[in-house]
């Protein structure tokens, strides 16, 4: 299903393009939406700024998103996406090089519905990402309506 857009928020071009290359050497060919920061995340999921001609309604099948960002980090964009009614129930993944467990509390505590630490080894990495796509954009059942969980 090459429909699902996935939003992958992330500021390292090193990360960035690794995990490009992992969804393409696992076949995963749906589109990617790159944000580089927080801020950028939360205008194309809300459809501001650069991102204001956007259908506001389509939201992406999951967003992958890192912690430490600039401008604004990744807790506090889940603490957003989350607070805002139209973003509440979108799958959020955290993709972090982070070994703070502090860090994985308080994204569980902020409604991410999964916490991946990145793998240093490629391989490792690239099979986490075949699974991470496999069970979001596959297997999962996502709400009615996309992010909102209704239609309209």
């Amino acid at each position: 299903m090459t429909d699902k857009v996935i939003l992958l928020v992330e500021d390292n071009p090193d990360d960035e393009e690794l995990t490009l290359h992992a969804f393409r050497a696992n076949n995963i060919s749906n589109p990617i939406v790159v944000a580089r920061d927080g801020a950028e995340a939360l205008d194309y999921l809300f459809a501001r700024g650069t991102y204001a001609g956007r259908d506001p309604r389509a939201y992406p099948a999951v967003a992958l998103l890192d912690l430490n960002l600039p401008k604004m980090d990744g807790l506090e964009v889940l603490r957003q996406i989350r607070s805002n009614e139209k973003t509440k129930l979108l799958p959020v993944v955290v993709l972090t090089s982070s070994k703070e467990d502090q860090d994985l509390i308080r994204s569980y505590g902020l409604g991410a519905n999964s916490y991946i630490r990145k793998p240093v080894d490629f391989g490792q990495f690239s099979d986490a990402i075949r699974q991470l796509g496999l069970y979001w954009l596959v297997i999962n059942e996502a709400p009615p309506g996309g992010a909102r969980g209704r239609s309209s």
